[in-house]
């Protein structure tokens, strides 16, 4: 599964990466059909998240995070000035924890929902 990470580059700003998650298919329960599991390294503490906004200035990640998109969309623009978006189902890794960060525009209409895990 691709996910999009965002880093910190070497200048101090932030940049897209793209990654994936190995998928192996298991039984996750009985009587069920097999199913592609892809493990999430997480530190717990899921925050679900719902705003009216989620635009912003330039910020790092307050900490290295999972972002699961749940509803709305956002575009995440990073400092050398490429832009993305991200829907329902979309997972981006937010790691530029230091230096200038990433700006978040909500587009569309809200709310906007997503999932956090803080990894």
């Amino acid at each position: 599964m691709r996910f999009t990470r965002i880093v910190r580059t070497e200048d101090g700003g932030s940049a897209f990466e793209e990654d994936e998650i190995a998928l192996a298919e298991q039984h996750v329960a009985e009587g069920t059909p097999p199913m592609a599991v892809g493990g999430l390294p997480s530190a717990g503490g899921v925050l679900f998240l719902r705003s009216a906004e989620f635009d912003s200035a330039p910020h790092p990640a307050p900490r290295e995070q999972w972002v699961v998109m749940l509803r709305g969309t956002i575009e995440v623009e990073v400092s050398g000035g490429d832009r993305r978006r991200f829907g329902p189902g979309d997972m981006v890794l937010a790691a530029d924890t230091e230096g200038r960060g990433h700006v978040t525009t909500g587009v569309g209409a809200p709310p906007f929902e997503a999932l956090f895990l803080p990894v």
